[in-house]
């Protein structure tokens, strides 16, 4: 095989590969003789079927396959001669010109990854705002929490329904007098003015008595889950079996007992937890922005544009399916597009952020054990049927670019972690009012450009018409871990066809072998829930 650099600047990289014809005839030499013994065929004792006659038959599809392996292994080889480090799968094709028994030229492009000098991770200092959970918090969740267990009565006859009671009624769904699809249910408990059904369905049940039937119209939300529906008025025939009121639900260790603990204050402890665990999520927000600011102030250096495009394009995705669920999707998008070059900004931050959290973690031996890895193809296993879960399995597996992408939040996750052992950490007491002001301060309080020096981890600040904040883009890093030599870092992307097979034919093969199981359908929500 031969090599020759074609293009060297900056991250970029061009070779022409070329395979030997004798290479290749060499290998196809080797499959017929492996394939001869196994064939059967009339009049051919087994094992004895003529090599020229294997050719015949099954010529074509061994040339394909030799070649593909050939050049599977001649970008191996490429890689680890030049030592390269591939930050995308490398853009490979074959000359127009190839056929069996000529050698095989490959152009080959490919971008680099940048060499980081040693991260600096000394001297990080944080300030970490820190909200204690009061009596009061918690005995406010308790009352909430009783409130939510409250039993319901039947009311004395001819009482009409009020905000607070409960009505039991069947109804029918429909649009232009058809019923459709999930929009019917009997027997219906709905608790008046909870607020837990579309807008209006609640309100048109006030002064229903038990025996009357009526009829109301409602607007599905813009953003309604069946898009059928969303934006949509219907109708809804109502039939009234009872109404109910509310019992009075005392705070005592009963209620605690009803729930299978032990006493009241068993039951104040779990929930002083959950606020604890709540408050401590925006704590780590709050802490992971201000090192990812430290962190980027600390670093520049030219990152692959490649991961940069791939990371917009998540981005602008998620953003521009959000503002076509907004009331006025026209200005939405004419919003997010005049800020485009911020978002551009946006992604080449978190790739740089990615892929220097990814040389701290190497550099510090932090990895994703395998009963961790374990874990998380069980959980991402879930959103399949279970007769789909084993292929799944297999899949991540099989593929290091698929793996990378599931294994790199808790790689994140656990980098962050690292740098927090490390950095002077200062606590200071503030109300979960103070984090919050804190937190959205930084995603709002700056419209963020190219060269302003801010954080572009965080959205510029939101007008009349900006769609609802991405998360997309409110969180700051690309996987860090795909940015790694073995496992390219093309970000929450389906896996890419193999660069190396020079075929359609041959490119569509691998595709459908190694194709992950359908996901099985989200079940659909009963017309009268919010989206």
């Amino acid at each position: 095989m031969q090599i020759v650099e074609t293009a060297n600047e900056g991250l970029k990289r061009g070779y022409t590969v070329t395979i030997s014809a004798k290479d290749i005839s060499a290998r196809i030499e080797g499959e017929v003789k492996k394939i001869a013994p196994q064939m059967r065929l009339p009049g051919f004792r087994p094992g004895k079927v003529p090599v020229n006659l294997v050719k015949k038959m099954h010529g074509p599809a061994i040339h394909q396959e030799a070649l593909n392996t050939s050049i599977r292994e001649a970008m191996d080889q490429l890689v680890s001669e030049q030592k390269l480090r591939p930050a995308m799968q490398p853009d490979v094709s074959l000359g127009d010109g190839y056929e069996e028994g000529k050698d095989a030229e490959l152009t080959v492009s490919l971008e680099v990854l940048p060499q980081i000098a040693a991260p600096a991770i000394e001297g990080l200092k944080l300030e970490k705002l820190v909200v204690p959970v009061t009596d009061e918090e918690v005995d406010a969740e308790v009352a909430r929490f009783a409130g939510q267990q409250k039993s319901f009565t039947d009311a004395k006859k001819g009482k009409k329904a009020e905000n607070g009671d409960q009505v039991l009624v069947d109804f029918v769904g429909k649009r232009d007098g058809v019923a459709f699809e999930g929009g019917s249910a009997e027997n219906q408990p709905i608790e008046l003015g909870s607020g837990r059904l579309i807008p209006g369905f609640e309100e048109q049940l006030v002064g229903v008595k038990a025996g009357e039937e009526r009829q109301i119209t409602v607007t599905f939300p813009a953003d309604y889950g069946a898009k059928e529906l969303a934006g949509k008025d219907a109708t809804f025939d109502i039939t009234v079996h009872a109404v109910k009121v509310a019992g009075e639900q005392e705070i005592n260790d009963d209620l605690a007992k009803n729930l299978g603990l032990e006493s009241l204050d068993q039951l104040k402890g779990l929930l002083r937890g959950q606020l604890e665990q709540q408050t401590a999520g925006l704590t780590r927000t709050q802490m992971k922005r201000a090192l990812l600011d430290q962190l980027a102030a600390g670093h520049d250096f030219e990152v692959p544009p490649s991961m940069v495009e791939a990371e917009f394009g998540q981005i602008w995705q998620q953003l521009t399916h959000e503002a076509g669920h907004e009331e006025d999707p026209e200005a939405a998008l004419k919003e997010i597009e005049a800020e485009k070059d911020d978002y551009k900004a946006i992604a080449e931050r978190r790739v740089r952020l990615g892929l220097l959290l990814s040389e701290i973690g190497q550099a510090n031996g932090v990895e994703v054990t395998q009963q961790e890895m374990q874990m998380l193809m069980a959980q991402a296993a879930q959103q399949y049927r279970p007769e789909d879960r084993q292929r799944f399995y297999e899949y991540v597996q099989q593929d290091p670019l698929v793996a990378a992408q599931l294994r790199a939040p808790l790689y994140e996750d656990k980098v962050v972690d690292f740098l927090f052992d490390k950095a002077e950490v200062a606590e200071r007491e503030v109300t979960k009012d103070e984090l919050q002001a804190a937190i959205e301060a930084e995603e709002d309080g700056h419209v963020h450009g190219p060269d302003c020096g801010h954080d572009h981890d965080h959205k510029p600040a939101a007008k009349k018409a900006a769609p609802k904040k991405a998360k997309a883009a409110a969180e700051p890093v690309a996987e860090p871990e795909a940015a790694t030599a073995e496992e390219k870092p093309a970000a929450k992307k389906a896996p890419a066809k193999k660069a190396a097979a020079p075929k359609a034919e041959a490119a569509a093969e691998e595709a459908s072998a190694k194709k992950a199981p359908a996901k099985k359908p989200a079940a659909k929500k009963a017309p009268a829930d919010k989206a």
